[in-house]
């Protein structure tokens, strides 16, 4: 039986989630241009959430960095919402439920910095996630919401937290 613990974004896991990330795209055939896959940003996950308001959970399994998922104020969305970003998880630690404990934990960290609803950017590739997404509670809109730079993705999903 092995052991997880899921805690906060520390300086020495930015290798690691970058690795996750982008191998999980490529293993969906979602390594699209205008997507993390080639966004720099990807790479300094901790420098990017040391901005208020945001929060990024890592999953760590007996040591080992796993996967993640975090909550971040992306520019030009509607007041009161935030983006839920970056849910990857290694395919040893699907269909463990460790990505719905992180959704919980980002949907429940939205809610405590006083956000009302949690906006995010998916494709159809990732067939895994998006039936997650629906279970939460999370419906379609038809176009992207506020400036991510990720106009690769081409799903957009949002929740009200206050239902």
């Amino acid at each position: 039986m092995s052991d997880f613990i899921i805690r906060t974004i520390e300086p020495g896991d930015n290798a690691a989630l970058a690795k996750i990330i982008r191998d999980t795209l490529k293993e969906f055939n979602a390594n699209k241009p205008n997507t993390v896959y080639y966004d720099d940003r990807t790479d300094h996950l901790f420098e990017e959430f040391a901005v208020p308001n945001s929060i990024y959970y890592v999953v760590e399994e007996n040591g080992v960095v796993i996967g993640g998922s975090g909550i971040y104020p992306t520019e030009n969305l509607p007041n009161g919402t935030c983006e839920l970003v970056k849910l990857y998880l290694t395919p040893a630690a699907r269909g463990k439920g460790i990505g719905k404990l992180l959704l919980e934990k980002s949907l429940a960290s939205a809610r405590s910095m006083g956000y009302k609803k949690v906006y995010l950017e998916t494709m159809p590739e990732l067939t895994i996630a998006i039936p997650l997404y629906e279970k939460y509670g999370f419906t379609y809109l038809p176009s992207a919401q506020g400036n991510s730079g990720h106009c690769g993705c081409d799903v957009w999903m949002i929740k009200d937290l206050e239902i």
